[in-house]
């Protein structure tokens, strides 16, 4: 998700409010960044403040659209008249509201826009022995329950649910983790180590694969 919003306030109470929700946040202060961002990089939804420096709602909307981009578009403003209400639909947004607004409503609208006809997906991930409940945010090896931090607990479903595909570390860091991540750290390879540490992967009954220049893989084989 993308938010951008020159506020700091609403900006910072979306951010941790949506990351509570295991949505990995990129955040921009300007409409200049919200298009740099927003044309980079393939969102799943974008929230944009209509009054921001550099650049407004309307042309962050318009840069977008121009550049192929087809995430939804969600407007917020303080105020604003039917004329701009009319211009941002023009322009590709796809939903508009008005500050205040609940967290409720706001975390409502984005599950509807983002909403995509496609297969039902499991809650309860099974590779081998190693058993992930998505909805009761557990995991289990065997009998023994496994604690995993928020991000581990991302970073291991997003693999499981890929089950015996090979996923780039370039994936991995665009959807576990945010723009403000270092592309270049070891912070990936040390979760996955954290990982097989708390569920016990040894050599001898391997579920979590490192394919050396490849990416990273949960399977049962090698």
């Amino acid at each position: 998700m993308l938010i951008a919003d020159d506020d700091a306030t609403v900006r910072e109470s979306l951010r941790r409010a949506f990351e509570e929700e295991r949505i990995v946040v990129d955040i921009a202060t300007d409409g200049e960044r919200a298009s740099y961002l927003g044309r980079i990089n393939e969102y799943d939804i974008a929230i944009i403040d209509l009054i921001m420096p550099n650049k407004d709602g309307c042309t962050v909307c318009s840069d977008l659209r121009h550049r192929g981009r087809t995430f939804p578009i969600l407007v917020l403003s303080v105020n604003a008249t039917t004329e701009q209400k009319v211009r941002l639909l023009n322009v590709g947004a796809d939903d508009y509201m008005t500050k205040p607004f609940s967290f409720r409503e706001i975390s409502a609208r984005v599950k509807a826009l983002t909403r995509r006809p496609q297969p039902i997906e499991p809650d309860v991930l099974e590779v081998g022995d190693l058993r992930v409940d998505t909805a009761q945010q557990k995991v289990t090896r065997g009998k023994r329950d496994i604690y995993l931090t928020r991000k581990e607990f991302s970073l291991l479903e997003f693999l499981m649910r890929r089950h015996g595909q090979v996923i780039s570390r370039g994936s991995i860091m665009e959807h576990i983790w945010n723009a403000d991540a270092d592309p270049f750290s070891n912070t990936i390879e040390a979760h996955i180590l954290n990982i097989r540490k708390k569920i016990s992967d040894t050599k001898r009954n391997r579920l979590v694969h490192t394919v050396p220049g490849r990416g990273y893989k949960v399977d049962c084989t090698s």
